[in-house]
Order: structure tokens, then C-alpha cells, then sequence
């Protein structure tokens, strides 16, 4: 009775984890100062007080147990996407399960591709809120709920069913196959906004009447509360949502929404239905959907009878791990005065920490200097501080709690199994840079204290803001230091770099070349797709390669804003034809380049500036050089030599994507890659930078390929088929189906044999352009590579005549250095000038070969030898000037003879200033 009581207090609230108006779950404050023993509660389906422990359902039975209940009825289990958004410039990570499904909601999904084929839909979606709009990651370790990384069960229907049917499954989960009483339950739909033209959704309300919820347990709220939208702009909607009361046996509908851990949202059904227009008006959707969202860890602290997540199984595995590697007494949940050293709120920054970095790093995130890698800079020093300050565990403690964020994760996420070592490399990395900056940062503040006393005045903004931008030093750590010597931080000057920050490092709304109600305006219209085949219809005649001509009509024009049927002369507009021949910027590779030509207006070229694709349509983004209408016939001219440079440097990036791996092994693994006409990008992991061997490996196997002239087949076949092939190289794209293979020297049906399945070669799924065979690419040099972070390398390189040039300029170069290496060996130089004259020419030559595009092995093999020689001319230099100045100081005292010298600064004789 006295924990009820306990329990039945008013608290104090906190900021949510998600609010309904913004998100899908919603986390409130925890008791201050409760234990672990206080915040347990009764089990679902149990009056309060009854029941001691949790329930038997494990956190992966409750996943298991949502996922195959939405299998069960027609749902396509979709893998989570990684926490690294695909193409998303919106967003720092995916922080909803909706995000990787935004192409469909918003009509832009490749009709081949898996998504568009995807009419009902459930996940556990990897979910990070560190960042941008939703940012917990302050709020982390002070409560009982708040997390950093956590799983998003979702699910989804679009344009399938809708309101009632999502309602009705929703009920059934939770009361049905969860047992959770429905005396529990609170529903909250929304209420309506007049200023917004927007009726109460009283359809929902109706349909949770008829589903049995009691008319006092169904309540109304605002748009804040029940209406959701994914951004600025897009498709939004009312919303329902599902709360819960951890201690029943009352009348708690009054706590709903009012920041009160003990009657907590656990599901929101969000129903699209609206589009937000720019100008901020609201328009129906064409097509119905219903997105769903809700947190793994709040639903299993719910059904294991707990308001704190941490006493579930998800975290008691990580918190006893961390007991026993650090010099405290073991977790015991408390807050606020309780946990007055903040033991309790180290375990829990720790244990939510080490999940994110985990998550992350494996989805191919690293701590970095901006953006998400900003954000996770920050969480790893901050689980750092929290280690080595608070836990006092030795160095080292954070990277070992990777296996068990692996043990109790990695069955779903496999991937956390297979980049373990990779993780713990990383951690062990940042924390021994991290240390480093403390002590460095220490020294600023100390200098920084030493030139001026601010007890009468604040410690500058500026060099606070430069401690924590630059050397990651955590701002209350700061205040802290400060504090101790009697001096306070200029807050005013330092939130408004914080505001300054924040509002320039903001991503903007990512751009549509077609808004969805113009999508599915054209698809009413039944407008036909682009048909895009001609891109590929190119043949190698006589060591020379034709490309078709294109004539296709205007079928479309889209002005930035709607739907047009004419534009006229210098206006930019976004064009849709039947047919083109132009690739369309995607998987890593530029768009083509060229010019439209219109019937009647032959000698007038309307340049082609961009190419994109939307929903299966390929838009081209032209800036008129006279009239255009819909029905108008043009020509297409493609920019031949833009595109075989394009296609050069595509095929070489998987011939240089094969040698690193044939020279590396097969734990490398693509991170990213661009392909323009000039030159190819390409990210791999790789534990550290490749030696000038390995360098001279890849680029000798590369070339060797294209000595051999080896050709290069390109196959549709079904994704499932294709994903089969031994060896194919994929990265974290969506695919059509069927999607395109390309290979080299062996056609996928040959590599699909088990005669020939032991053959290494280059084959990847590739929707690119690629050339015939290897030969046309000539040469391949890599001119650069450099660690953007650990265990992610960048490598970049030229083909053709600028690879030639650049082995050219690298050996005009190597003979420079031979010449100044002999000049220098020889006899030293006989005056000052002359030996300042060489170490000027060394510093020259040092410039030339840093930034001069030449073999990256002989760089770095010059560099060496450069930076021997500065050296070496630095040290003939000094000697040089020594004995000048000696022979001057010699030369002054017999000129002076034994005469007395007068000191201007004290004015005495003979001084020892």
C-alpha cells in the first residue's frame, strides 16, 4: 500500500520523448527519486497492487509477437532501414519507421521498385532522436524513459485500408495478444481546428465507440496533440492515439497528455489524408494511408510491469555489465535529489549511449566534425565523461559493452554481430582523442583565465563555443570548471552561437521536382510513364560508340508549383515527355547533359540543367528558350562526350570497387560512391589507410582488367534471382525488380551456374551506364585517399587522358625531387643564400606534389623524401646563419677593441640586460 501511495503523489513533469503533434510515441518524466523497486507495477490486465514480477514476455517475443500479428493479416515484413537516411537531406538519421517510406507517401517511389508494389506494410524500424527537430539526447540518463536510440514498431496501409480496419487491429493487438485490460486504455482522437477549416474527426470517434471504448475514455485535443505531419510541407493528418495507465483501478483521463509517467501514450495511428501545400493550405490526398507508430521499449516496460525502461530486459543485461567493469555500487534507479552523485544517471547515459554508437557506427555513421557525425561525436564523449567521472571504470569500458548491446540486439540486427570489432575499434579511437582534447581544453581555460580576471565579468562565449564545436568539451563540464575558480560563462553570447549554429547546420525540406497531388494528378490523367529504355540503347561499332537519336513529346510541364499547359520564353520549368535518352541522376552517377530542339524552332537550343526522377516519371529541368506547351514534338541531343565520361568512370568505379576488394579482402564494404564526368569518388571500410603496396596492388589489378579488354554484360533479372549470384556486391539502395546486373567477362546466367561459382569477378546490381568492355577506359590512377573517419576510407580517381596526364606530371615531378635530392647531397652550399635558396625550392617543390594530381603511392613516397630533405635544408640553414652570426659578433668585439659599451635600456656600462 505505502508503494501506491508512493506512486499516487503528484509528480513533477518533463518534457516528452515524442509529442503526438510532432512524432508517434511519447515518453514522459519519471517519480524523482524513485528505486527500481518503486517503479514497478502491476502487470497489464492485473488490478493495482497485484503481482510482484514482470510477465513472461521477452522484449524480442513482443517484437515477434507484432511482427507475425501484421504478417498474419496481409502486412509484408519490411527490414528495418539503417539509421543513416537513404537520400534524405531532411534528416540527420531516420528517427520514425515512416522515413524510409516517405517515396510512397509522397507518389515518388519507382514504380519497379519493391516499395511502389507495397500496399500494406510492418517493421521494427532502428530509430535515432539526437538531432534536429527531435532531440532527446539532453533529456537521456535525468529520467526513467528518455533514449537516444530506440525501435519503432510500425505499420502501414497505402492506399489499402483505412481508419476502421487500423483501429479494430490495433485493439486486438494490444487487449488480445498482449492482455492488456482494457480498463487500462485511454483513447485520444482529434477534436478539430476552425482557424485551419478542419471538423473534429468524428469517423474515428464513432469507430472506437463501436469497438466497445467508453465514451468518457475517448477524449478530444487539439492539433498539437492529434494531428501529424511529417515536415514543413507533405502529406499530414488527424491522428489517434493509445495511452495507457500503469496503475488502473482509477478514472485517469485527466493525466492524459498531461506529462504524467504514469499514463503514458503506447500507439498513434496516423491518418493521412491531407497534403500541406507551400503556402501552408491544407489539400486532400488522392490516395488514403495509414501510418502507424510504437516504441518496442515503452510497450515491453508496459507489459513487464515497469515505468522504467531501464528495468527491462533490453537494458538489465548492459546495466549489470556495467556494474561490474566500474567502482560503484550496482544500479538502483533513482533520480532527480535522490541520486544526488548521479550514479544512477551515468548507468543510464552509459547503457542508452553504447546503443547508439553500436547502431550507428554499424549503419556506417562515425563520431565526425558536422552534421549526424557531430551528433554522435557528442554522444560518444559524453558516455565517455559519464564512464570515466562518475562510474570511475577504467579506459577502455565503453568499447567492452559492445558485445552485449550485440548479445541482446544482434538477432534482429545481425549486423551488430558482424561489425562488433569494428564498433569497439571506433570507441577505443574516440575515447583516446577525447582524453586528449580534455587536456587540452583544460590548458585553453587556464590560459584563457590567466590574461584577465572575469570574476567582475563572464568567460567569453566565443572560447566556450570554440571548446565544444572543435575539441567535442562538453558545456557543463565547462561551467563546472569554471565554477570551482568563482567564474561564470557569458550564457547570453553563448546560446546565441548555439542559435546560430543551429539555424545554419538546419537541412532544409528535401526538394520534389513533382508534388504529390501534381503525381497523382497525372496519374488520374493517366499519363504515361517515361519510357527511359533509350539510355541504354547504345551499341560499340568499329571502336566507336553510336547513340540513338530521340524525338518524344511534351506531355507534361510543371511550373514549381502545379501543372501547367504552356511556359513561355526564359521561364524555368520541369518537363515530362513519353521518351528520353537522358539518365536521370541516380545511384551514385551525374546526369547527362544536353539540349532539347522543338518542331518549328530547329536552330533554338532549350538546355537541358538537370534530370531527375518522381514516381516513374524523368523530368528534365529546362529554362526556355522560346514558348513551350504540352503535345509540342522535340529532339533530344545528348552530350555524347559528357556521357561516355560518364560511362567511363562508372565502369572503373566497380573495377576499382572488385581490386580493392580482391587486394583487401572481403570484409571491405561500399559506403557511398559518385560518378561525374571529370572523375570518381569511392568510400569503402577499411580499418586504416592503404600502404603505398596496396595502393600500387589496386591500381595494378585495375589496369590489368582494362588491359585485357575484358567485356561487360548487363542483364535484367528478378531481384530475388539476382541477390542469389555468388559474390554480387549490393549497397543500401531499393531496387527495381528486376533489377539490372552488371558483370564483367561472365554474364549473370553464367554466374548463376554452380559450375562457375567459385569464379571471382565484378558483378553488382547497377541501374548505371556502363561502357562494352574494359578497354575504353585506358588507364586508371588513384590520386588521393584519406580516412574520413576511422574505419571509413576515401579514395579518388582519374581515367583516361587525365590518368595519363597524371602519371605524367607524377614522374616530372619524382625527377625534380631526384635533381634537388642530388643538389643537396652534394657539397654544402657555400653561403646562407644559397642554402635559404634550396630550402625555398624544397618548400616549392612540397606544394607542388601535395596538390598536383599524381599517383597517390608516389605522393606519398615523394612526401617522405621532401619532407627528409626540408630536413635536411633547415639544418644547413641554422648552421649557416650560426656562423654568421659568430663571424659578426667576432668581427664587432675586435672592432670595439676593450672599449665600454652604454646600455640604452638602463643606462649603464658593462649591464647584463
Amino acid at each position: 500500500m505505502s508503494r501506491l501511495l508512493l506512486l499516487r503523489r503528484p509528480l513533477s513533469g518533463s518534457p516528452c520523448l515524442l509529442s503526438a503533434g510532432s512524432c508517434r510515441s511519447c515518453s514522459g518524466a519519471s517519480p524523482p527519486g524513485l528505486s527500481s523497486s518503486q517503479v514497478r507495477v502491476s502487470p497489464p490486465g492485473l488490478g493495482p497492487g497485484s503481482g510482484s514480477g514482470p510477465p513472461g514476455l521477452s522484449s524480442s517475443q513482443v517484437r515477434s509477437t507484432f511482427l507475425e500479428f501484421f504478417r498474419s493479416r496481409g502486412h509484408q515484413l519490411v527490414p528495418s532501414a539503417p539509421v543513416r537516411p537513404r537520400g534524405d537531406p531532411s534528416l540527420l538519421f531516420v528517427n520514425a519507421g515512416m522515413n524510409q517510406f516517405k517515396p510512397l507517401l509522397l507518389g515518388t517511389a519507382p514504380p519497379r521498385s519493391m516499395l511502389a508494389s507495397l500496399r500494406r506494410a510492418a517493421n521494427s524500424q532502428k530509430c535515432v532522436r539526437a538531432g534536429g527537430k527531435h532531440n532527446d539526447l539532453q533529456d537521456v540518463g535525468r529520467d526513467l524513459t528518455h533514449l537516444s536510440f530506440f525501435e519503432m514498431l510500425g505499420s502501414w496501409s497505402f492506399g489499402d485500408y483505412f481508419k476502421e480496419e487500423a483501429c479494430r487491429m490495433a485493439w486486438t493487438l494490444l487487449t488480445e495478444y498482449y492482455g492488456i485490460s482494457a480498463d487500462r486504455l485511454y483513447v485520444s482522437y482529434f477534436g478539430g481546428n476552425p482557424e485551419s477549416g478542419l471538423p473534429a474527426d468524428e469517423e474515428t470517434r464513432n469507430i472506437w465507440l463501436e469497438i466497445g471504448v467508453p465514451p468518457a475514455r475517448l477524449l478530444p485535443f487539439d492539433m498539437k496533440q492529434n494531428f501529424w505531419e511529417m515536415g514543413p510541407g507533405g502529406p499530414c493528418g488527424p491522428c489517434s492515439e493509445i495511452h495507457y495507465d500503469h496503475l488502473g483501478g482509477r478514472d485517469a483521463a485527466h493525466l492524459v497528455n498531461a506529462d504524467c509517467p504514469e499514463v503514458v501514450e503506447v500507439w498513434n495511428l496516423v491518418f493521412m489524408q491531407y497534403n500541406r501545400e507551400a503556402d501552408l493550405c491544407l489539400q486532400p490526398l488522392p490516395l488514403l494511408s495509414v501510418d502507424t507508430g510504437m516504441g518496442l521499449e515503452r510497450l515491453v516496460s508496459v507489459l513487464q510491469g515497469t515505468l522504467s525502461t531501464y528495468n527491462t530486459d533490453l537494458f538489465t543485461p548492459l546495466l549489470e555489465e556495467i556494474h561490474q567493469r566500474s567502482a560503484v555500487p550496482p544500479y538502483r534507479g533513482r533520480t532527480g535529489a535522490a541520486d544526488g552523485d548521479r550514479t544512477d544517471m551515468a548507468y543510464r547515459v552509459v547503457a542508452d549511449h553504447v546503443r547508439t554508437l553500436s547502431v550507428c557506427v554499424a549503419d556506417g555513421v562515425h563520431p565526425g566534425m558536422s552534421g549526424a557525425e557531430l551528433v554522435l561525436r557528442r554522444i560518444l564523449r559524453r558516455a565517455l565523461r559519464f564512464c570515466v567521472e562518475v562510474l570511475r571504470a577504467p579506459q577502455g569500458t565503453l568499447a567492452a559493452l559492445v558485445p552485449t548491446v550485440a548479445h541482446t540486439l544482434g538477432d534482429v540486427y545481425p549486423e551488430l554481430h558482424r561489425e562488433a570489432d569494428r564498433i569497439a575499434d571506433v570507441i577505443n579511437d574516440g575515447e583516446a582523442h577525447f582524453l586528449s582534447s580534455l587536456q587540452r581544453g583544460s590548458r585553453l581555460i587556464l590560459r584563457t583565465l590567466n590574461t584577465k580576471n572575469y570574476k567582475d565579468g563572464f568567460f567569453p562565449a566565443s572560447v566556450v563555443w570554440s571548446l565544444h564545436r572543435n575539441l567535442g568539451f562538453p558545456l557543463d563540464l565547462v561551467d563546472l570548471m569554471l565554477e570551482e575558480r568563482g567564474v561564470q560563462v557569458d550564457q547570453d553570447g553563448l546560446q546565441r552561437l548555439i542559435s546560430e549554429s543551429q539555424s545554419g547546420g538546419q537541412t532544409g525540406v528535401q526538394s520534389q521536382v513533382l508534388d504529390v497531388l501534381s503525381l497523382a494528378e497525372l496519374q488520374r490523367l493517366r499519363v504515361p510513364h517515361t519510357d527511359d529504355s533509350l539510355k541504354y540503347q547504345y551499341s560499340l561499332q568499329r571502336d566507336r560508340y553510336v547513340f540513338p537519336a530521340c524525338s518524344a513529346v511534351v506531355l507534361a510541364l510543371y511550373d514549381g508549383s502545379s501543372l501547367v499547359s504552356e511556359v513561355g520564353e526564359g521561364q524555368r520549368c520541369f518537363v515530362v515527355l513519353d521518351q528520353t535518352c537522358f539518365y536521370s541522376e541516380q545511384g551514385g552517377q551525374s546526369h547527362d547533359q544536353g539540349y532539347f530542339t522543338r518542331d518549328g524552332l530547329q536552330d533554338v537550343p532549350f538546355p537541358v540543367e538537370a534530370v531527375e526522377q518522381a514516381g516513374g516519371y524523368v523530368v528534365h529541368q529546362v529554362t526556355t528558350a522560346g514558348p513551350l506547351k504540352t503535345g509540342d514534338q522535340v529532339q533530344l541531343h545528348l552530350d555524347q562526350v559528357h556521357r561516355m565520361s560518364l560511362m567511363v568512370n562508372h565502369t572503373a568505379t566497380h573495377l576499382l570497387n572488385f581490386s580493392l576488394k580482391t587486394v583487401l579482402g572481403d570484409s571491405v564494404q561500399q559506403r557511398g560512391s559518385h560518378v561525374s564526368a571529370e572523375r570518381l569518388r569511392f568510400d569503402f571500410s577499411c580499418k586504416g589507410l592503404l600502404d603505398a603496396s596496396q595502393l600500387q596492388q589496386v591500381d595494378r589489378c585495375v589496369n590489368d582488367i582494362i588491359s585485357a579488354n575484358q567485356i561487360i554484360h548487363s542483364e535484367e533479372l528478378p531481384l530475388e534471382r539476382a541477390r542469389s549470384i555468388g559474390g554480387i556486391r549490393t549497397v543500401d539502395e531499393v531496387y527495381p525488380d528486376p533489377v539490372r546486373v552488371v558483370s564483367v567477362r561472365l554474364t549473370a546466367s553464367e554466374l548463376l551456374s554452380d559450375s562457375l561459382s567459385d569464379r571471382r569477378v565484378s558483378v553488382e546490381l547497377c541501374c548505371g551506364t556502363h561502357l562494352r568492355s574494359t578497354g575504353s577506359i585506358e588507364d586508371l590512377v588513384l590520386v588521393s585517399e584519406r580516412q574520413l573517419v576511422r574505419g571509413i576510407s576515401r579514395v579518388l580517381a582519374l581515367t583516361g587522358d587525365r590518368a595519363t596526364r597524371a602519371r605524367e606530371d607524377g614522374q616530372v615531378l619524382s625527377q625534380d625531387v631526384d635533381s634537388l635530392s642530388a643538389r643537396l647531397s652534394g657539397s654544402a652550399p657555400s653561403s646562407l643564400d644559397s642554402a635559404q635558396r634550396l630550402a625555398k625550392e624544397v618548400g616549392i617543390l612540397s606544394d607542388a606534389v601535395d596538390n598536383t594530381p599524381i599517383p597517390q603511392w608516389q605522393r606519398r613516397d615523394l612526401q617522405g623524401r621532401l619532407k627528409a630533405l626540408q630536413r635536411s635544408s633547415n639544418t644547413s640553414v641554422r648552421k649557416l646563419e650560426a656562423r654568421e652570426a659568430a663571424a659578426l659578433a667576432q668581427a664587432l668585439l675586435q672592432e670595439w677593441g676593450g672599449g665600454r659599451f652604454w646600455c640604452a635600456r638602463c643606462r649603464r656600462t658593462l649591464c647584463r640586460c
